[in-house]
């Protein structure tokens, strides 16, 4: 009996160590379509590609990965792709692709490619290699300062080859694209759903938790906004630049002296970025030198051109915008530093000193330079009024205000008062009449124009303040001088005029010499 038990439980262990060997003998090897079909299930398909890895480029990657999403990303110079992937990607949510074909394939429908490459020719040509990878309803989104008549021109093109497109205004440079940027997207309006929640997860915050980030309008609107934007820019960082001059040269002042003027404005009216980045340019130092590097660096200054886009969007559109077109000038006066040297030899100046009351006139200058700012935002301002009825955008003045509060180069304090001004009257037709800006103007007159006097008293030249006290004081003037303009226009080319005491758009022609005939020429305004 003992034997016999011992049987069966020999026989049990026997069959328990067989029973796996021969389930695994069963077994068949994966075929190579099944491997391929496995490995294409685990790899997650991205929620956005993206073209182009410069700083921003590859910030905005980061950016977008950081909030939940998985991005493909492709460079022309594919060695670019893997060197980001394996260093400042390595371990996150993104896809390195070799070719276009890769990206396609890697995204989810519709794909959303975004380009980060440089504004023109560039631009165009990648478009033209991703047509053939992409199918219809897909969404170009160009995210570099484009100019915004190629983004009309691209969006219709696009639209007749079945895709969608928008032009997107990005600003807030690396910091701003790696941690929240301002965001101005137009284009196909169809197109904004499906890159809305990105979009706004990606983009800055104001205090309520609102993103910097709000469709613009159709076609070329959010890179016009944009352009504006720069425009702006243009004007705020040349009056920066004008007010440290003034404490520069005009007061003496040391650089330190100098950063806890800007710094203790930055707590006031003038808070802003280029305000709070002046203050800490200022507390820093040459290594080599010792010296403060604000004096190191060179008096000229470069530009992209984005200042000269929007200087020539107010002469085609007919709007007043002197003070972001000095500041262009300004840079283009700056360029040509050997001529400036040679020219400081032989043209003197004022001779006499001046007596200036530092404490109070720095206290002036803050005014002068608020003042001539609300001035800066007012016309650009009044050119996206203009660019609104030319090409039939719905622009939404309080929401772009928003967009700027955060994020953006010309972030200010203020922009939240711009808003405000426009929430409660939308058709107002420049921001100087707004009650809180009038009041603003009216309390920094006085200083704003002892300081330009000063100015001029010493020598020192300040473009963009003194040019926004001329807007400012032409647009509050019910009469111009422009009646002699165009007696002089009537004179030589027989133009017409119209007369004060007749009906407007009634136009006639004085003969003004005995040679001169009847015949006047046809009436046109450009």
């Amino acid at each position: 009996m003992a034997k016999k038990v011992k049987s069966e439980k020999v026989t049990k262990v026997v069959k328990k160590v067989k029973a796996p060997a021969k389930k695994a003998a069963v077994k068949k090897a994966p075929t190579k379509k099944a491997k391929a079909v496995k490995k294409a299930k685990a790899v997650k398909k991205a929620d956005i590609g993206l073209i182009g890895l410069a700083v921003m480029g590859e910030n905005l990657i980061l950016n977008m990965e950081s909030k939940g999403y998985t991005v493909a990303c492709f460079n022309r110079t594919v060695s670019k792709v893997d060197a980001f992937v394996e260093s400042r990607g390595a371990g996150k949510k993104l896809i390195g692709c070799h070719s276009l074909k890769e990206l396609a394939a890697s995204l989810k429908k519709p794909r959303r490619v975004m380009l980060m490459v440089k504004a023109g020719g560039a631009v165009d040509q990648t478009i033209e290699s991703l047509i053939p990878v992409l199918e219809k309803g897909d969404i170009i989104i160009d995210g570099g300062n484009s100019h915004f008549p190629d983004t009309v021109r691209r969006t219709k093109y696009l639209k007749e080859k079945g895709l969608r497109y928008i032009g997107a205004g990005v600003s807030g440079g690396e910091e701003g694209a790696l941690l929240g940027p301002a965001i101005m997207p137009g284009g196909d309006p169809s197109a904004w759903r499906f890159v809305k929640k990105i979009f706004q997860d990606i983009a800055a915050k104001v205090e309520d938790g609102t993103p910097c980030c709000s469709w613009i309008g159709k076609d070329g609107a959010g890179h016009f906004v944009k352009m504006v934007h720069n425009g702006i820019e243009y004007g705020d960082m040349q009056l920066v630049c004008e007010a440290y001059d003034l404490m520069s040269r005009g007061l003496g002042m040391s650089a330190k002296e100098m950063q806890k003027v800007f710094a203790k404005w930055n707590k006031g009216n003038l808070d802003s970025y280029l305000i709070d980045i002046s203050a800490d340019i200022l507390s820093q130092y040459d290594e080599e030198t010792g010296k403060p590097m604000v004096d190191v660096i060179l008096d000229t200054a470069g530009q992209k051109g984005t200042g000269k886009w929007t200087s020539e969007a107010g002469l085609d559109l007919g709007v007043a915008i002197p003070q972001i077109a000095e500041a262009v000038f300004a840079r283009c006066l700056s360029a040509i530093k050997e001529e400036r040297v040679a020219a400081s030899k032989v043209l003197k100046g004022p001779k006499e000193t001046v007596e200036v009351d530092k404490k109070l006139f720095i206290k002036q200058l803050e005014q002068a330079v608020y003042a001539s700012k609300v001035c800066s935002y007012a016309q650009g301002y009044q050119l996206m009024r203009a660019s609104a009825s030319e090409y039939n955008w719905d622009l939404n003045y309080g929401e772009i205000a928003l967009v700027w509060r955060q994020g953006c180069i010309i972030r200010a304090r203020f922009l939240g008062k711009i808003k405000e001004a426009f929430d409660k009257n939308p058709e107002m037709a420049n921001l100087l009449l707004d009650p809180y800006f009038k009041g603003v103007i009216s309390r920094a007159q006085v200083a704003w124009r002892e300081v330009i006097k000063t100015a001029v008293d010493l020598g020192i030249p300040v473009p963009a303040m003194s040019t926004a006290l001329n807007y400012y004081d032409s647009y509050r003037s019910a009469r111009l001088p422009a009646n002699l303009l165009q007696a002089q226009r009537d004179y030589f080319g027989a133009h017409t005029f119209e007369r004060v005491d007749k009906e407007r758009g009634d136009f006639h022609h004085h003969i003004w010499t005995e040679t001169g005939g009847n015949t006047a020429a046809s009436t046109y305004i450009v």
